[in-house]
């Protein structure tokens, strides 16, 4: 007698679900492999969403990744949608769910059980919150309806609440559309992933496309004027209206069904799972927004709702169910994010992040050009580099500029995962052509200035730590750069000059040597040391210096557009 075939239950479909379930047919024929999806849609690109509310994406069915005729016909994977889990019987080891066209329900018995809920954007329980005209953007039904609503108001004025991936990108789509869009953020900056300093460009580039910054501001309700607009009201007394309102200030874990099924839920709220996706209960994984996972540079706990870790843990979990050896590595957070042609990009641990946990680190600030500057077109790149100083590994970079950041942020990315260090960045072999890049790879010259600072030979300065400097402040740019503007304090030895006016800098004091970008500090550096002088070089020079400078203006400040 033939045994009977392995049972696969995975509840719902987007990118871990629909991405298990299609990995588990692939390893075994046999296998008796059902999804069940809350929604209408078993596999949906929700990541295209803000460009399909912005017309962009013109067809909304550009955006279904997968059909359930796609998975019966091609994978013989027996999908509901419209069909939502009530309940995990996990002594029976089996589902129960409700059929919502039918009002049926019925019970799905597992061998192995996949939860892939997502997670749910957050509406805060504030005064107003259920006003007509306050959108998530999340499905499918909620770009139609933020599109319906467009039409049928003719809006001309939009706020978007937060300043993350979503809030961005909304604010891009709808200024898109001709509306005027004012983003309201909580925090001092957007894009949380980044350092305050890295985040002072994005600023600055909103500002240029005329969208207005409410900087840390609080939003604390919303009221419906009677003109039909919405007033959103934040905890300093500020209001500001619009036609609609988007909310883009996170996600939260759907873990009511883990909950109820007393599966272990961590601290930030997410289900636990192994490295294998497995729950508290060895029948039951979990992959996707709704999970924690082990940061891989930090080791904490951590929720992060991306695409693409949630479907490299859907291949990873339908793995371990049929007996291979694939283990999650743990989440680098590597993310991108588009804004009117500016590229944002980070991956690993940020300063934030290191300082709030006392874990030493070195970092590096460069501008390097995004291809050689001989070729037209070339464009500056704002990167940082992060790194344990006691080895040089690498633990994180932000970058943010235009064509060509986020292929640096994924070469990084790549070294962080294999627990490379400076020293293989400095050495990777990278493509190179004039309109592509430079010989030295802004890459290889982010790893070889660590490399310098590591090895003694060109120590770093930060303007960040000027408040505890006692010593002098040299200027080795030209003197036209100098009178357009330069630190407090500092003193001109343009570069060319300064081997014949050495008797003129204190050797009995640190001296800190910056210009435009670094590198003609890094030469004065160099310079100096080999005469005795003890020289640093601060890193990235003004352009970092207003960056730095720019961000504590950023704090609290309101910036109309």
């Amino acid at each position: 007698m033939s045994e009977a075939p392995r049972r696969l239950v995975v509840v719902g479909g987007v990118a871990g679900g629909a991405s298990c379930a299609a990995r588990a047919r692939r390893l075994s024929e046999s296998a008796a492999i059902t999804v069940l999806e809350r929604g209408p849609f078993v596999s949906f690109a929700n990541c295209g969403l803000p460009y399909h509310v912005g017309g962009l994406i013109v067809e909304e069915k550009k955006l279904l990744v997968a059909s359930v005729p796609m998975f019966r016909d091609r994978f013989r994977i027996d999908v509901r949608v419209d069909t939502e889990v009530l309940r995990i019987d996990r002594d029976a080891q089996v589902v129960e769910a409700i059929d919502h066209k039918t009002g049926e329900t019925s019970f799905f018995p597992y061998d192995d059980l996949v939860l892939s809920t997502g997670a749910a954007p957050i509406r805060p329980p504030l005064p107003g919150i259920d006003t007509p005209g306050i959108f998530t953007v999340r499905t499918i039904p909620d770009s139609r309806a933020i599109r319906a609503w467009l039409a049928e108001r003719q809006c001309r004025r939009a706020v978007v609440v937060g300043g993350g991936f979503i809030g961005l990108e909304m604010a891009e789509n709808l200024v898109h559309r001709g509306l005027k869009v004012t983003l309201v953020e909580g925090l001092h900056q957007v894009m949380a992933p980044l350092d305050p300093e890295m985040a002072q460009p994005v600023h600055e580039h909103l500002l240029t496309h005329k969208v207005a910054l409410k900087l840390g501001a609080m939003v604390n309700g919303f009221l419906e004027r009677e003109d039909g607009s919405i007033a959103v009201q934040t905890r300093d007394g500020g209001e500001v209206s619009g036609d609609l309102v988007v909310l883009g200030i996170g996600v939260r874990p759907e873990v009511g069904l883990a909950r109820a099924a007393g599966l272990e839920i961590g601290s930030r709220g997410g289900v636990r799972v192994d490295e294998q996706m497995a729950t508290s209960d060895p029948r039951i994984r979990a992959v996707g927004d709704m999970v924690e996972v082990r940061n891989f540079v930090t080791k904490e706990w951590s929720l992060v709702p991306l695409a693409g870790p949630a479907n490299r843990q859907g291949r990873i979990a339908a793995d371990a169910i049929f007996g291979r050896t694939s283990t999650y590595r743990g989440t680098q957070g590597t993310a991108v994010c588009g804004l009117f042609g500016l590229t944002i990009a980070s991956t690993g641990a940020n300063e934030k992040d290191l300082s709030r946990l006392a874990r030493p680190f070195g970092k590096v600030y460069l501008h390097p050009g995004n291809h050689a500057g001989y070729y037209p077109g070339s464009s500056t790149i704002h990167l940082k580099l992060l790194f344990d100083p006691a080895d040089g590994r690498v633990l994180g970079a932000q970058a943010v500029g235009g064509e060509g950041v986020e292929k640096r942020i994924d070469v990084v990315a790549m070294c962080l995962q294999m627990r490379g260090t400076v020293r293989d960045l400095a050495e990777a072999e990278l493509c190179y052509a004039p309109q592509y890049g430079s010989a030295k790879d802004p890459v290889n010259m982010a790893g070889m200035i660590a490399c310098n600072a590591l090895d003694g030979d060109a120590p770093l300065a930060h303007w960040t730590d000027r408040d505890g400097f006692e010593g002098a402040l040299l200027d080795v740019r030209d003197p036209a750069e100098f009178a357009a503007g330069h630190a407090e304090g500092a003193i001109l030895v343009p570069l060319n000059q300064l081997r014949d006016r050495l008797g003129e800098l204190p050797r009995d004091q640190p001296i800190w040597a910056y210009c435009r970008v670094g590198q003609r500090g890094h030469y004065a550096t160099r310079l100096l040391r080999q005469h005795g002088f003890d020289a640093s070089n601060i890193s990235g020079g003004m352009l970092t210096h207003d960056q730095v400078k720019g961000s504590a203006k950023d704090q609290g400040v309101n910036h109309p557009g």
